[in-house]
């Protein structure tokens, strides 16, 4: 069986990230989406919530799972069966530290390669970051995210 690892903070989960999960999951018989709990950062979303909506959002995929993990990804790689990572590419800025961290990844692992997707050019700009920045300001998240991540990203702001 072939086994991707996806991960990623998706707070919250784009329309790009979705984008990047449907196309990986007909590359993979089963690809994990991996959600990260930092302890670095402050998520807008807990782990549990953002687990319980990518499980939501990917309801109609059989052959995608969600979990959460902490730690380095190559060990939640090697833990789940995976042997490939998948990352996401916006636009060339991205490449430079993505490399990185797949060569570095490849390393830790002894062999966990990494595949690199191009987001479609339609979510070429969408970022978690800015979603959530449009959406503390009232505005219109719509066109980003689906309708139920947008009803959660505005109750968690009080709108």
């Amino acid at each position: 069986m072939k086994r991707g690892i996806y991960p990623g903070s998706f707070d919250p989960v784009t329309y790009g990230h979705i984008d990047i999960a449907q196309r990986a999951s007909e590359i993979f018989d089963e690809l994990i989406v991996a959600v990260l709990k930092n302890k670095s950062k402050t998520a807008l979303f807990s782990i549990d919530e953002r687990v319980n909506i990518l499980q939501e959002v990917f309801k109609d995929l059989p052959n995608v799972r969600v979990i959460s993990y902490e730690g380095l990804l190559v060990d939640c790689a090697t833990s789940t069966g995976s042997g490939v990572i998948v990352r996401g590419l916006r636009a060339v800025t991205d490449f430079d530290y993505e490399l990185q961290l797949a060569q570095t990844n490849r390393v830790l692992s002894g062999g966990v390669d990494t595949i690199f997707l191009t987001t479609s050019l339609k979510y070429a700009y969408l970022s978690s970051s800015t979603v959530r920045e449009v959406a503390s300001y009232g505005g219109d998240i719509s066109r980003f995210v689906p309708p139920l991540v947008e009803k959660l990203t505005y109750e968690k702001y009080g709108l």
